[in-house]
């Protein structure tokens, strides 16, 4: 007998939360130009890894005007602003790498990115939404896309950032079933759930192959040696221990993590509704990344959290079910099997580089193939451009995960290739 949970609101809906059919959480139509009177943003922004490679950035940037952000009238305004703000901090930071940091950004950058930050609710610094949601333009008729700002690292740079919105839209089918997981269990409709459900593997399974793509188009020693720095930031940082000052905004330092991929809310939403339930450090660490996302995306997710429980309805029909409880272990072992992908994609993009990085340093040695690697900052060995010591928060997320499955459906696990 399907259990009813009786609620009075009306059918769930992603309409409320800036969320696609067509795709999902990416930003529709980005802007690519900013009113004429930001073109000295502009200007700078299309520019910066020209600017940087030529340590000509700052100078650039010291003398910018400071302009009032009065005339960005939209929602899209307010991205593309933040994009090109965000991306020119983190070149004015890290230009000279980890040890020719700054401890103040200037008035006519900080005051600018600050209240841009304030009107579309992201933190004064690049995010996931910034580099990836809001960063994309079509190239020709043909649909082939190419981002609107870039950072030092080449094609490796644009590699990383293209396959990553790829990962996004792989996840639109699993976003459009989240209402129709939700609105079934509420009404006890068991194979409304069950087929939802399959759509959401399905998808999980298209991520964790969009993600492979990553060994295709980025160099492991590009991405280490130089473009991880700038994806950076100031907080559980050995390199910037103090913070930053945003001049104009307030005389204390600042502290704000670098992107990570904690930053997306694909997964976040996929936890909350399959009751993924995280340890209290990883726990902390991936709720602070919320406040890196934008406020709907983020609003989203904490509904979600609020809904009749997925797992104990499946728990409950499993019975009665046997399409249902197999759907939601399914769904569990593509989660973590996204998740042991992604460990081993960290293996390969830095825990290995920053082994040579060592061998490089203890020898004296730069030279070749390893010359990129050699000027990756020390600071970052053992840590994600996050903040978070990363293979042990990955490792700690990825088994928690698994802990979500029904009792006694290993062996379900281990034909997804799930590890428990």
């Amino acid at each position: 007998m399907a259990t009813v949970f009786t609620d009075s609101k009306l059918p769930f809906s992603l309409d409320p939360y800036h969320v696609s059919a067509e795709l999902g959480f990416v930003l529709q139509a980005p802007q690519q130009e900013l009113p004429e009177f930001y073109q000295p943003w502009m200007d700078i922004a299309l520019r910066i890894t020209d600017l940087v490679q030529s340590h000509m950035l700052r100078s650039r940037i010291d003398k910018m005007p400071l302009l009032s952000t009065e005339y960005l009238e939209t929602h899209r305004d307010l991205r593309l602003a933040h994009l090109a703000l965000s991306a020119m901090t983190m070149g004015y930071v890290w230009q000279e790498g980890e040890d020719g940091t700054i401890e103040m950004l200037p008035q006519n950058l900080a005051v600018p990115l600050w209240e841009v930050s304030q009107g579309s609710g992201l933190p004064p610094i690049l995010t996931h939404a910034d580099a990836v949601l809001a960063n994309w333009r079509k190239k020709d008729p043909d649909g082939n896309l190419e981002l609107l700002v870039t950072l030092p690292g080449g094609d490796s740079a644009r590699g990383f950032f293209m396959v990553t919105l790829l990962v996004e839209l792989a996840a639109v089918p699993a976003l459009r079933s989240i209402p129709t997981v939700i609105n079934g269990v509420r009404r006890g409709d068991g194979e409304a759930v069950a087929g939802a459900l399959e759509v959401i593997q399905q998808s999980l399974q298209d991520m964790t192959h969009a993600l492979k793509l990553m060994h295709v188009y980025v160099e492991p020693s590009i991405f280490y040696g130089i473009m991880r720095i700038y994806l950076s930031g100031w907080k559980d940082n050995p390199s910037m221990p103090k913070g930053l000052v945003y001049e104009g905004v307030q005389t204390e330092p600042m502290h704000y993590s670098g992107g990570s991929a904690a930053q997306s809310s694909l997964l976040h939403c996929f936890d909350q509704l399959l009751g993924v339930q995280h340890e209290a450090t990883s726990g902390h660490f991936l709720h602070r990344m919320r406040d890196y996302m934008p406020p709907a995306h983020r609003r989203l997710i904490q509904d979600i959290s609020r809904e009749p429980s997925l797992r104990e309805f499946v728990q409950g029909e499993r019975a009665s079910n046997a399409r249902l409880s197999r759907a939601f272990t399914l769904c569990v072992a593509q989660l973590v099997a996204l998740r042991s992908d992604h460990i081993n994609m960290v293996s390969r993009f830095i825990s290995i580089p920053a082994g040579r990085a060592r061998q490089l340093r203890s020898r004296g040695r730069t030279a070749g193939e390893t010359e990129a690697i050699s000027m990756a900052p020390v600071a970052l060995e053992e840590r994600g451009t996050g903040g978070s010591g990363i293979m042990t928060f990955l490792k700690t997320v990825r088994d928690r995960t698994g802990d979500a499955c029904l009792p006694g459906s290993s062996e379900a696990l281990q034909e997804q290739g799930g590890q428990l």
